[in-house]
């Protein structure tokens, strides 16, 4: 008979997995677990940096792309409310193409600032703790979307404003006929200092958080952060005239009280608290 033979499997004991997070460390919640801290050489860094940076360059290349179709619309619009009805004029004859792709070189850096923002974010959040980094990074988003409005404001309502009652201001002594080059720094100027003091309510909020100003002091100070605005609207507004001012400053103060509600909000418990002066220090 033939002889028959048993196939024995030897099953070896499997390594157990190492438990891999499921979300950032900054996503966890603060139960007490050591903080992680990326130490990396200078060489590291560097090589760090680099890779920020050319992520950085290539999303402004891929917004240029979009700035390049975008561009056209918004030439024909700031031409519409320039009350340039027969084209802008030009001194130059590299005025044209300069002026649309500085158009286009906005609107990409418009559309990748967020990518930008993150960018510079995450070559400094190693060093962060997880606090810190669950503050910066949860206030992107509200960054972008201020940053949005105040460009869509400058845009579409500050300076088709500005530009109608500049235009009508005096006409039988003045005729109005402006610069292209000068329309579209009017422009970019309203565009980009509003989108930067959109901002006031994140700044207002990292302040309430980490304990420097508190929402009870910002409400105090109303009328000198009145005056700031002021100021600052006098710099954004490429006129001086109170009417222009106006415009920019309305929203921002808004804006301003905007940011004290949400700092009494959202940041009740500030991250550092600073304790009181005792009896007797000097």
């Amino acid at each position: 008979m033939p002889r028959r033979t048993r196939l024995i499997v030897l099953q070896l004991p499997q390594a157990p997995h190492p438990h891999l997070p499921h979300r950032p460390d900054w996503l966890r919640p603060d139960d007490g677990t050591p903080e992680i801290f990326a130490e990396m050489t200078l060489g590291e860094h560097l090589i760090e940096l680099r890779t920020r940076i050319v992520r950085a360059c290539l999303s402004v290349g891929g917004a240029f792309i979009i700035g390049l179709v975008l561009a056209v619309p918004m030439l024909n619009k700031m031409q519409h409310d320039s009350r340039a009805t027969a084209g802008f004029d030009i001194r130059s004859p590299v005025d044209p193409i300069t002026i649309y792709v500085r158009v286009a070189a906005y609107i990409a850096l418009g559309l990748a600032f967020p990518l930008i923002l993150y960018q510079l974010l995450a070559f400094v959040s190693p060093g962060l703790t997880r606090r810190e980094k669950r503050v910066v990074y949860s206030a992107i988003p509200f960054v972008a979307i201020l940053a949005i409005l105040g460009g869509s404001y400058g845009f579409f309502i500050a300076a088709p404003r500005a530009l109608y009652f500049l235009s009508h201001f005096m006409p039988h002594v003045f005729m109005w006929q402006p610069d292209g080059p000068e329309v579209i720094t009017f422009y970019l100027t309203l565009m980009l200092g509003l989108a930067l003091a959109f901002q006031i309510p994140v700044v207002m909020f990292i302040l309430a958080k980490i304990g420097i100003v508190s929402p009870q002091k910002m409400a105090k100070v109303r009328k000198y952060a009145f005056i700031v605005i002021l100021i600052v609207a006098a710099v954004i507004t490429p006129s001086t005239d109170p009417f222009n001012m106006t415009i920019v400053a309305v929203p921002l103060y808004l804006l301003y009280e905007f940011g004290i509600v949400i700092a009494r909000m959202f940041a009740k418990s500030p991250m550092i608290s600073i304790p009181p002066p005792t009896e007797g220090a000097a």
